[in-house]
């Protein structure tokens, strides 16, 4: 069986903060820490960029505040990268924009991003967005290493347990089971039950959801 991965740390969810404004940076930084929040400051897309390497493998909630305009790399390149990359569900972004860049945020808001505030925020309202985009991550990575364990408990199953599991999720019952299969209704009801141990499930509905949900 494979090895399960460590599990998210909540405690560790940390907010990313990407402006090249060196007061925006510390002010929001200091707004955190009020809120006993954890946050990592960066300068420049390219700093982010660079530190995170895009990884795909992210263990505690995070999200990143990302300034539009930025000089080389601006904010809308970076979200467009982190979209090829898929990690906009485990890092939503929250884009920090002045007047004339909101109809670009709320485009971006359509294609994918989490939210934008416009500048000067309030910083309640700033903060409870960073909170519910934490929040958001925190459910996306623990469903991602819910289906990477059922995926673990499945590749545990021979593959007749496996066609045996296929069907009984689709409902079908034993003895139509055993006339697909050609084995007999007593061996499907052996594999039904070690399925049903290996998955740790007690019912087809039960293992029909677990399948679904880690799809």
């Amino acid at each position: 069986m494979t090895a399960s991965a460590p599990p998210v740390n909540a405690s560790l969810a940390t907010v990313y903060i990407v402006d090249d404004d060196a007061q925006v940076r510390e002010a929001l930084a200091w707004l955190l820490r009020t809120r006993r929040l954890l946050s990592e400051c960066f300068d420049s897309a390219e700093a982010f960029e660079q530190a995170q390497a895009l990884r795909a493998e992210q263990r505690h909630p995070a999200c990143l505040l990302l300034d539009v305009r930025m000089p080389g790399m601006s904010g809308l390149a970076l979200f467009e990268r982190l979209l090829e990359h898929g990690l906009t569900d485990a890092m939503p972004v929250i884009f920090l924009t002045g007047h004339a860049d909101v109809p670009t945020a709320v485009a971006t808001v359509k294609r994918g991003a989490f939210d934008f505030c416009e500048k000067p925020f309030s910083d309640n309202q700033l903060v409870d967005r960073i909170q519910a985009a934490l929040t958001q991550s925190l459910q996306w990575l623990e469903a991602r290493q819910s289906g990477q364990a059922v995926r673990g408990r499945i590749q545990a199953l021979t593959e007749r347990e496996r066609a045996v599991m296929e069907q009984v999720a689709a409902g079908q019952p034993n003895k139509l089971i055993a006339q697909q299969l050609d084995i007999s209704v007593r061996t499907v009801e052996v594999h039904r039950a070690r399925v049903f141990d290996k998955m740790g499930v007690k019912s087809a509905v039960e293992l029909a959801n677990l399948l679904r949900d880690s799809s």
